[in-house]
C-alpha cells in the first residue's frame, strides 16, 4: 500500500494539471512490476489513445524521477473502462441510479456479494438496492466494487458522437 500512496503522490497532481482524474493505481508482480495507472478525463469525455499515451509519458518521467522501485518496472495506462471500478466515496455518489457489483469484506446475512442499483453515500455508509431491498454498508468495508456492464451501456456508447 506504501508503494502505492507515493506512486500516487508523484502523479496524481501533474495528472489533475493535464485535465485528468486518477481513478487508481494497482500494482502487479513478483519479479518485474507492472504499475497500472487508470485515469478518466475530467471533462467526461471518452479516453482516447493520445490521451493515454499524454499520461504514460508524463507518469513515467514523474516516477522517473521519484524513484519508487528498487527493479525494473512496466507502465501500463488505460482508461477505467464500461466496467469502471469504484474506488473513492464520491464514485458511490457519482454513479448513483447505475447498477453495481460490490463485493464485502464481512458478510450481510451470509452474503458479499451483491449486484443491485447503488442509491449513493452518506459520510461512509453506501446504500444499495439488492433485489428489492435496501441494504447499507461501510465504505471501509469494500473489498471490491465496479460498475456492471449491460447491452445499453453498449449501445449508450455507440449512439454517442
Amino acid at each position: 500500500m506504501e508503494l502505492i500512496e507515493t506512486i500516487t503522490k508523484a502523479i496524481e497532481p501533474a495528472l489533475v494539471d493535464m485535465g485528468y482524474e486518477l481513478v487508481r493505481v494497482a500494482i502487479n508482480g513478483a519479479e518485474m512490476k507492472t504499475v497500472q495507472i487508470m485515469a478518466e478525463r475530467q471533462d467526461r469525455k471518452d479516453m482516447t489513445v493520445d490521451d493515454c499515451e499524454k499520461i504514460s509519458q508524463t507518469a513515467s518521467a514523474l516516477l522517473d524521477v521519484a524513484d519508487p522501485f528498487s527493479r525494473r518496472w512496466v507502465l501500463e495506462v488505460s482508461s477505467p473502462g464500461i466496467d469502471r471500478p469504484l474506488v473513492k466515496p464520491e464514485d458511490y455518489e457519482r454513479f448513483k441510479g447505475e447498477e453495481v457489483k460490490v463485493e464485502l469484506n464481512t458478510d450481510i446475512d451470509g452474503r458479499k456479494r451483491f449486484k443491485g442499483i447503488l442509491k449513493g453515500i452518506q459520510g461512509t455508509k453506501i446504500t444499495m438496492d439488492f433485489e428489492g431491498i435496501d441494504i447499507s454498508f461501510d465504505f471501509a468495508d469494500v473489498a471490491k466494487a465496479k460498475l456492471t456492464f449491460k447491452d445499453e451501456t453498449l449501445d449508450n456508447k455507440k449512439g454517442k458522437k
